[in-house]
């Protein structure tokens, strides 16, 4: 009985800390994965602009720099890197701008009537998911949804609810109901 009210004691814990992140306005931050296609501009040097491929080990190839590893870093955190990279050899004050044009898909799974992969949009939510894989079958759990991030180290499957947000890469999970 104590290991019961303790699971349901954890899981209200873990829902209200979602419904205040959300409450205050923050949002997870974006980390750049494979797949994800990016426009890195090198402010006054077109030659070394351009549109680029987050390759599948994580690993973007740029114009005289060569390899940078992309997957795992923010938009900003690229951009420094780059800058980096760049600085010591090549140019003496580098200005770089990255911008995300394509993210990676995000997928839903179970008692959904079109589950598979979907094209990421910018403030996703659980409830936009749902309603982009044609809405809930009618054996739908509706009110339990487990959400597995992409940035998250590790399968940690989350519980979450229509105002959750989605980014790319992230698993929505709609079980079955038993009755």
């Amino acid at each position: 009985m104590r290991r019961a009210v303790y699971f349901v004691f954890m899981i209200c814990l873990a829902w209200s800390a979602q419904a205040l992140a959300a409450a205050d306005g923050e949002r997870p931050e974006y980390r750049l994965g494979s797949g994800d296609k990016v426009k890195v501009t090198v402010f006054g040097h077109d030659d070394l602009s351009g549109r680029f491929l987050v390759g599948g080990n994580g690993v973007v190839a740029l114009p005289l720099i060569g390899k940078i590893r992309a997957g795992g870093l923010t938009v900003e955190e690229l951009e420094a890197r780059i800058v980096g990279a760049l600085k010591p050899d090549y140019l003496k004050n580098p200005r770089v701008s990255i911008e995300v044009l394509n993210y990676r898909p995000f997928y839903i799974l179970g008692e959904v009537k079109q589950p598979g992969s979907y094209p990421y949009v910018s403030g996703m939510t659980v409830v936009n998911a749902i309603a982009l894989a044609g809405g809930y079958t009618y054996r739908a759990r509706e009110n339990r949804i487990y959400v597995t991030h992409a940035a998250d180290s590790g399968s940690v499957k989350r519980p979450a609810d229509h105002d959750t947000v989605i980014l790319p890469g992230d698993v929505i999970e709609v079980p079955e109901r038993f009755f």
